[in-house]
């Protein structure tokens, strides 16, 4: 698609979405860099949210297995700011929101997942710290997230011109 029009894959829209790049992306001109950028900034958010959570849960709940209550809340949180930011700012697509977000949390579900499983054997198993073993998962987590967002999350049909 982006050699027919002579697009450098970097400039063309991925998973064949449509509409003009957002402003990130039109500054930055890599969506790779502007993913990761979004990114960093989605990743202090909801390790914020996280260590938020996590001291308000423990404070009221008790220390065993808060981390995961407060890894449920700091999630939603994390995701809605993600949409948001990586739909208006980096990938910028029109129409289609609900089932943008219903794709974009499968991916982020997908993630969540994986996080359930590592966070309890990090914590309980191999003894690291809550907070150390979340920033590893985090590592972990993001390159899931970029496959999917940029083939899953906001993908359009492939239009035949």
């Amino acid at each position: 698609m982006g050699l027919d029009r002579g697009v450098s894959p970097e400039e063309e829209p991925p998973g064949g979405m449509s509409g003009p790049p957002g402003l990130l992306l039109r500054l930055i001109r890599d969506q790779r860099v502007a993913f990761i950028a979004v990114g960093a900034i989605n990743t202090v958010v909801g390790f914020g949210c996280f260590a938020a959570f996590l001291w308000a849960v423990d404070d009221r709940w008790g220390r065993p297995w808060s981390y995961l209550v407060a890894l449920a809340c700091a999630h939603v949180a994390s995701v809605l700011v993600a949409f948001v930011l990586y739909r208006f700012v980096v990938f910028r697509v029109r129409g289609h929101v609900l089932s943008d977000l219903w794709r974009f949390e499968t991916v982020y579900l997908s993630a969540l997942a994986v996080n359930f499983v590592l966070l309890p054997l990090l914590v309980e198993i191999a003894g690291l710290p809550v907070l150390l073993a979340q920033a590893l998962i985090v590592f972990v987590t993001s390159l899931m997230s970029w496959v999917g967002h940029k083939h899953f999350s906001f993908r359009r049909p492939q239009r035949l011109d």
